[in-house]
């Protein structure tokens, strides 16, 4: 049996918005353990400091998950560089907070070409590549709030049930050409995008989690890589929750029932 010290080995790996955050926290455990990846993002001079670090395992591409013509961008360099694509981890989204009735069609129509769109775009840009190699993994980063409805998320947690939605779909149709489609649901994880919340590391630091803790992202991208590797190979369509039990019901003021 493999270890997990090669469990990603020979893989060839692209993980959007890379270049911080929980996308990063993918990008170095997957070298770790033994891929290779294409780290991309709207943030040159990070993404390329990532993949700098992580030295010839890896390669950054400037990339807006919502256009068409990164995503062939993406592929042909995945493709140049390592000459395969084994698994896509779409981790790119935006996020804010605000009331339903604050809520712009602005707002919404940016923040569902970031969250849903960009990965529509991206299965449909690895599929061609993952059919023909008759292999495949792609994991699609929803959240807690593609699970349940929690207030002031109306246009970010609709992005993240589509999200849901469409990763169940898809793998309905690509499992007889050999690959997985999996969903990973995220709860509050200590990452730049959800600064502006105020999480802080550390035991009891939240008490509303029922394990009374933020997440590092290193434990979002663990699950991430799981599913990646062929240890997963007989799972498609399936949902991984990593929100400290935040999904599980309530949690009592005391922290007993």
């Amino acid at each position: 049996m493999a270890q997990l010290t090669d469990q990603l080995t020979g893989k060839v790996a692209v993980i959007t918005g890379a270049a911080r955050g929980q996308g990063e926290a993918e990008a170095r455990l997957f070298v770790a353990r033994g891929a290779k990846v294409v780290i991309t993002d709207l943030l040159e001079e990070e993404g390329e400091k990532v993949a700098a670090d992580l030295g010839d395992a890896a390669v950054f591409v400037r990339h807006d998950v919502s256009s068409p013509d990164d995503w062939n961008r993406v592929v042909t360099a995945a493709l140049d560089a390592f000459g395969r694509i084994d698994v896509l981890v779409n981790n790119a989204a935006i996020y804010w907070t605000k009331a339903f009735q604050d809520e712009t069609l602005e707002g919404l129509d940016k923040i569902f070409k970031v969250n849903f769109q960009g990965v529509f775009l991206g299965m449909q840009a690895v599929l061609p590549t993952m059919k023909a190699q008759r292999s495949g993994s792609i994991v699609n980063i929803s959240s807690q709030s593609g699970l349940e409805g929690l207030p002031s998320h109306s246009a970010y947690g609709a992005t993240k049930w589509a999200v849901r939605g469409l990763s169940k779909t898809v793998s309905l149709e690509v499992g007889e050409h050999g690959v997985r489609i999996n969903s990973v649901y995220p709860g509050v994880i200590d990452t730049p995008m959800i600064a502006k919340v105020g999480v802080e590391r550390g035991e009891g630091k939240f008490p509303a989690v029922p394990l009374r803790r933020v997440a590092a992202p290193e434990e979002v991208a663990e699950t991430v890589a799981f599913l990646a590797s062929d240890a997963a190979s007989y799972m498609t369509g399936a949902e991984l929750v990593v929100d400290g039990g935040m999904t599980a019901g309530a949690v009592p003021a005391t922290g007993r029932y």
